[in-house]
């Protein structure tokens, strides 16, 4: 069927550029979108066939098949939930991936990349793994990023039709490291993001709205790229010195705030969990340190507790 496929494909769609992709949740979508946009020859394919409904009707080609839709051309976008996802497409088109290279943008850890670049290596085709920094609405803009990752001449080759996504930020061979920067950036914006809405609740908790809270929330926020400037070097070089904070100072901090969240009717269990990071380096001895001292507790893991 890949075969019958890919024969019949328009003399046209096959004189154009052209890629696959696979996964049409709203990134999907919107990454397909804009390759048509780009007069791009795009195939297409979800497990769910009507997600491709209104691609086909700009000029989509929804493939019958995973398997149909690789053996289309080269170059494969993959955007799925996870990497069990990916894992299950890949073994449904292992008999055609050879000589294909897999853009792997689907979020994983860094190791789970690592294992679907060797799984692919092993069968003839290439993985570069990539790791997206923006939402579906952030898609076609070159002013956003995605962090790319493995064989340097397989990003090299795709780098134009990757660049109609988002620019492209390449961190390395180790197809890991993609999704290493993916991941840290994803740690600060998710606890940043629960930290809003934890302030939010409280605010409003106690009468004050969402939008009254915003400008003050918003110079708290900005204040914050101030704070990693100066701290960054500091870190890099281990200089924990409490000459301008101190961790017993943000462990009383912290507290106030659980007491605030909780007299407030609102669950303390987000600055609870804080102020035990803040508890167990105080304990440690390291009350009269930077806080950043934290970095050392948080990378031993277990060994810190």
């Amino acid at each position: 069927m890949s075969v019958e496929f890919s024969v019949g494909l328009s003399a046209e769609r096959q004189s154009k550029a052209s890629v696959t992709v696979i996964g049409l949740g709203p990134m999907g979508q919107a990454m397909a979108g804009v390759y048509l946009d780009a007069g791009y020859a795009v195939t297409v394919w979800n497990r769910t066939a009507a997600r491709a409904d209104e691609l086909v009707a700009r000029g989509a080609e929804l493939a019958p098949s995973a398997e149909a839709a690789v053996a289309a051309g080269e170059l494969v976008v993959l955007s799925l939930t996870d990497y069990d996802a990916v894992f299950a497409v890949l073994e449904s088109v292992e008999a055609v991936v050879a000589g294909k290279v897999i853009a792997n943008l689907s979020s994983d850890t860094p190791e789970r990349a690592r294992e679907a670049a060797r799984w692919l290596a092993e069968r003839g085709a290439g993985h570069l793994t990539g790791g997206v920094q923006v939402p579906p609405s952030g898609i076609g803009s070159p002013e956003s990023s995605t962090f790319y990752s493995g064989p340097v001449e397989l990003f090299r080759r795709h780098r134009t039709a990757l660049e109609v996504l988002t620019g492209t930020d390449y961190r390395g061979d180790d197809p890991g490291l993609a999704q290493l920067y993916y991941q840290i950036q994803m740690d600060l914006f998710w606890s940043s993001m629960v930290g809003y809405l934890h302030a939010t609740a409280i605010a409003e908790a106690n009468g004050i709205s969402a939008e009254e809270f915003l400008p003050y929330l918003s110079s708290t926020a900005a204040s914050l790229p101030g704070f990693q400037a100066f701290y960054a070097p500091r870190i890099a070089a281990g200089d924990h010195r409490g000459d301008v904070d101190r961790l017993a100072m943000g462990l009383a901090s912290v507290e106030h705030v659980r007491q605030t969240a909780e007299a407030s009717g609102v669950d303390g269990a987000l600055p609870a969990l804080l102020a035990e990071a803040f508890r167990r380096g105080v304990e440690a001895g390291d009350g009269a340190a930077s806080v950043t001292t934290l970095v050392g507790r948080f990378r031993a893991g277990s060994r810190a507790r």
